[in-house]
């Protein structure tokens, strides 16, 4: 009998994890990767918050670029609007940043489903839940970049761009840093020689044009 109870109880914890895994959301194991390296190297105080997508996450030299300004980088690659949204208690309040400087859209427009009127709306409520945390802390939106190999969607990249810088306009203590039209040839291509060779991520070219765009916005402490 005991041994049967043992065995119940062993089939129902491996049923539970079974299930915990189907249903974990999305960079559950990145995000706690990140929680745990918080404990054992403890972030700076304020920092400037840099965090979205890939763009942020593969800029490896950044808090060396910005020492200046005591940056802290939170990139999860792949990410998409509404899970930095449910990462949000994560990835962004824990920190209590001086300043947001947020990437995120540009893998929300990777289906033909996806309008620039639904990124403006993801857009929107990922802006609204940072501000209900942290009403009074600057956010710096960069506008989504050209990659080559997304070519197909630049049309609706350029509208919920627009409607993103329109939008943001109206909010207070926030900014859009528009990098887009920086990275298109006289003809208005994307350029080549500012992405990896998958033609999606940047490289060194690449992160310097954002450096020099991007460094006026940061406030010094």
């Amino acid at each position: 009998m005991k041994k049967i109870i043992i065995l119940l109880v062993l089939v129902s914890v491996w049923s539970f994890s079974t299930l915990f895994a189907q249903v974990m959301p999305q960079y559950w194991d990145d995000v706690q990767t990140i929680r745990q390296y918080d404990k054992i190297y403890a972030p700076p105080k304020n920092p400037i918050l840099f965090v979205g997508s890939s763009s942020i996450r593969l800029w490896n030299d950044m808090e060396r670029i910005f020492a200046d300004y005591e940056v802290l980088n939170r990139g999860v690659g792949g990410t998409v609007i509404n899970e930095i949204a449910f990462y949000i208690n994560d990835l962004i309040i824990p920190y209590n940043p001086r300043q947001i400087i947020l990437y995120v859209c540009a893998n929300d427009l990777r289906d033909d489903r996806t309008t620039s009127d639904t990124v403006l709306n993801r857009t929107k409520r990922l802006l609204t839940l940072i501000r209900g945390k942290l009403p009074h802390v600057p956010i710096d939106y960069i506008s989504m970049k050209p990659s080559p190999s997304r070519a197909k969607y630049l049309d609706k990249m350029i509208l919920a761009n627009r409607l993103i810088r329109d939008y943001i306009a109206t909010q207070n203590e926030m900014h859009f840093i528009d990098i887009y039209n920086l990275m298109l040839t006289p003809t208005g291509k994307p350029r080549p020689e500012l992405f990896r060779a998958d033609s999606l991520h940047m490289n060194k070219l690449g992160y310097d044009l954002w450096t020099k765009e991007i460094k006026p916005f940061l406030l010094k402490k």
